[in-house]
């Protein structure tokens, strides 16, 4: 749904900018909701966290990635990502696996809390951003 890819985009867009201030985005605001428009809704498992407030995260899975898993700054420390997490392994119970920027550390403590284990680090030549970033694998 149209609605779900624009309010899930901008989810993403206000907590990559509290989250990554550092990190040089590759996209505009429109480009990225396109993106969610256009590839992320319609073609992947898409989930959405839910208040009164309006939608206040996003998680989605991509085969056995986890590729997505953003929360609006003013929900993160409240839960939400812990029950996003508990649903991606119910869904995903061989393994999952994820990508996150290297200056993300609290991400890093997140998935390490979760069971994650960080198995590469790259230089960031691979990815869009240019940023370096460490690649994480959770095996039950």
């Amino acid at each position: 749904m149209a609605a779900d890819a624009g309010a899930a985009a901008d989810v993403w867009l206000r907590s990559f900018a509290a989250a990554l201030p550092t990190v040089v985005r590759p996209h505009s605001d429109d480009e990225v909701r396109m993106y969610f428009r256009e590839v992320v809704v319609p073609l992947r498992e898409t989930w959405l966290a839910e208040t009164t407030d309006g939608v206040v995260g996003v998680m989605v899975l991509d085969g056995d990635e986890l590729s997505q898993l953003y929360l609006d700054p003013d929900w993160r420390g409240r839960g939400v990502g812990d029950l996003f997490m508990d649903l991606a392994q119910k869904r995903r119970p061989g393994g999952l696996s994820l990508w996150t920027f290297q200056v993300n550390t609290s991400a890093h403590r997140f998935y390490e809390r979760h069971g994650f284990e960080a198995v590469e680090r790259t230089d960031g030549s691979a990815n869009e951003e240019r940023e370096p970033d460490v690649r994480y694998v959770w095996r039950p």
